[in-house]
C-alpha cells in the first residue's frame, strides 16, 4: 500500500514539474501569430470617462455659450500615449451644466472639441458665477502630429 501511495505521490510530482494537464475550462496556447490591424481598421478614439456628454434631455433644455480661461493638453507618458484636455472657465449660473463632445481627428488630424452649456428655461436661477476645472480623456491615437481645437481655438498639438 505504501508502495502504491509512494508510485503515485512520485507520478504527480513529475506531472506538476512538467506543467500537469490544463483543467478542462483553461484556453490552449496556439502557436498561430497575433493578427496586425491595419491603421485605416483601427477604431476611432472616442472620449475616456466624459461626464459631460450631451444626454437626451439636453432637447428640452438651452444652449449657451461658456466662458474658458484656458485650454491645455496633458499627454501622458504611456504606450500608446494617452491624451486628455484640462479645461477650465466658467459658467454663467450654477443652474447651467457644462457638455464637452470630442470628434475624432478629421483627415488633417485635427480634433474638434466643443464646450458649452445647457439649462433648463423652466428653471429659475440667481445669476452667479460657477467655475469648473475638468479634465476630458480624448484617448489614444495612432501616430501622427494632431492638433486639438476647443471651440474652434488651438487648444495645443501633440505627435502620437
Amino acid at each position: 500500500m505504501i508502495h502504491k501511495l509512494l508510485i503515485v505521490t512520485l507520478v504527480a510530482t513529475v506531472l506538476s514539474a512538467c506543467g500537469g494537464l490544463l483543467p478542462p475550462n483553461e484556453p490552449t496556447v496556439s502557436a498561430t501569430p497575433p493578427v496586425m490591424v491595419e491603421p485605416s481598421q483601427r477604431p476611432l478614439p472616442q472620449p475616456i470617462n466624459n461626464e459631460y456628454l450631451p444626454e437626451p434631455a439636453d432637447e428640452n433644455f438651452s444652449r449657451e455659450e461658456i466662458s474658458i480661461d484656458s485650454a491645455d493638453l496633458l499627454i501622458m507618458e504611456s504606450d500608446p500615449i494617452q491624451v486628455a484636455l484640462v479645461l477650465q472657465g466658467t459658467l454663467s449660473t450654477a443652474c447651467n451644466h457644462l457638455r464637452v463632445v470630442a470628434s475624432p481627428p478629421d483627415e488633417e488630424n485635427r480634433i474638434q472639441v466643443e464646450a458649452y452649456s445647457v439649462i433648463n428655461p423652466a428653471e429659475t436661477c440667481l445669476a452667479a458665477i460657477e467655475p469648473f476645472d475638468i479634465n476630458i480623456g480624448l484617448g489614444s491615437f495612432p501616430s501622427g502630429h494632431y492638433s486639438v481645437f476647443v471651440n474652434d481655438e488651438l487648444a495645443g498639438e501633440f505627435d502620437a
